[in-house]
């Protein structure tokens, strides 16, 4: 005990910092806990969450009957299903390819151009996309004219319109995911590169028998945690990107809750809905876990 609170001591600056993503989480993911109860409510705003009368799992038996909730979870399952089937492997692929990189300045210059759109919100991307596809000034539709085609605008497009949130998710973060690849392979001994070199491996066969099998303790939890994640289909961004026009096939749980919640003010019914979405999450999470660790010792817990 002592030697740990020596090292605290030490560390003191560390755990100062820490304090601050600690508050926010606590300030607002745990403090509008107590607001759950709504869910269970026909809650009034004039009346306050105490006075309304309890429902009887109303809500929860109409979302059932909502053809726009069947809609939105459905499109939610779909997004978030290609992104984990696309996204997921995209920076592990790009983690290996930069490992291979001997000039280390070109290696940190592709590093640093991959991680930058990270940093920036959808709503200066979106921007940037929109401008991109416009059917006015875009360049791709200035291609497609020069050629002889037609403009198309393929943000009111319903086909194109999935597969424009699948690629553009993936720039936008496959970099930074890469990172915790990157030192995963980092942190795989020597020896064993060495070793393969005495017996003549290949740069492929050293990917495919060395590093590969050294991330997948890493690759394992991170895809559990992405299976927990299946009901989140990227807020931020179909909301800066979709319009009416493609609401079949572009709307998703978040968005739907926001337009209930906040738009026409129903907030009982969408607490229900975004509680909802939460213990399927918790529940696949744990259900996936379980799996993987009867297969082997990789879990998150």
């Amino acid at each position: 005990m002592a030697e740990y609170l020596a090292r605290m001591k030490k560390m003191r600056l560390l755990y100062l910092m820490l304090l601050f993503p600690l508050a926010q989480v606590f300030v607002f993911h745990y403090m509008p806990l107590p607001g759950i109860v709504i869910a269970f409510k026909e809650y009034h705003a004039g009346l306050g969450i105490r006075p309304s009368q309890w429902n009887q799992f109303e809500h929860f038996r109409t979302l059932f009957h909502d053809s726009l909730f069947i809609r939105a979870l459905k499109n939610t399952i779909v997004i978030s299903g290609l992104k984990l089937i696309f996204g997921f492997a995209v920076p592990i692929a790009f983690a290996l390819l930069l490992n291979e990189i001997k000039p280390q300045r070109f290696k940190k210059l592709t590093q640093s151009v991959s991680y930058l759109p990270h940093f920036m919100s959808w709503v200066i991307l979106s921007g940037m996309i929109v401008e991109v596809l416009s059917p006015q000034r875009g360049i791709i539709n200035y291609a497609i004219s020069l050629f002889g085609g037609n403009p198309i605008n393929f943000l009111a497009n319903k086909t194109a319109f999935v597969p424009i949130l699948i690629v553009s998710d993936i720039w936008k973060e496959a970099g930074w995911a890469s990172i915790i690849y990157l030192a995963a392979i980092s942190s795989i001994s020597p020896d064993l590169y060495e070793a393969s070199n005495v017996d003549g491996a290949s740069r492929l066969q050293k990917m495919r028998h060395i590093t590969l099998p050294g991330l997948m303790p890493v690759v394992t939890i991170l895809f559990i945690l992405q299976i927990g994640q299946i009901l989140n289909g990227g807020f931020d961004q179909v909301l800066n990107l979709y319009n009416p026009l493609v609401y079949a096939v572009g709307d998703i749980i978040d968005t739907y809750v926001y337009r209930v919640g906040l738009v026409e003010f129903r907030m009982d019914y969408a607490t229900a809905v975004g509680l909802l979405k939460n213990v399927v999450g918790v529940v696949l999470l744990v259900g996936t876990n379980t799996i993987v660790r009867k297969f082997n010792d990789h879990g998150v817990w």
